[in-house]
């Protein structure tokens, strides 16, 4: 029986911080390292998107695994991927536009 996993909502876990941002008595370098944290998870999940992907390629090999499978973990993990580096081209142009602003 074929099974369709492209639609699974079972493998997606949604980022989380790991304490509430609702405190009203956060220092600035708490909030700090709680954002910190929040990117080191979000990174840490881009990278098990990837050997996922590089693990189901050397499945295919093997033929363990059909090619849809690897096309869509290989997908998955291009996304992220981009989505990070968008994240981060972002980031930066925001930094910049701070730094050209005048005091």
């Amino acid at each position: 029986m074929i099974q369709n996993t492209m639609f699974s909502t079972q493998s997606v876990q949604p980022l989380k911080m790991l304490e509430s941002t609702k405190e009203s008595g956060s220092t600035p370098s708490e909030s700090l390292s709680k954002f910190g944290t929040y990117l080191e998870n979000a990174i840490s999940q881009v990278a098990d998107q990837e050997k996922a992907s590089e693990e189901m390629s050397n499945k295919f090999m093997l033929g363990q695994v059909d090619v849809d499978q690897v096309m869509v973990s290989s997908e998955k993990a291009l996304l992220s991927l981009q989505l990070t580096a968008q994240v981060r081209n972002k980031v930066i142009e925001a930094y910049q536009e701070i730094m050209r602003t005048q005091v």
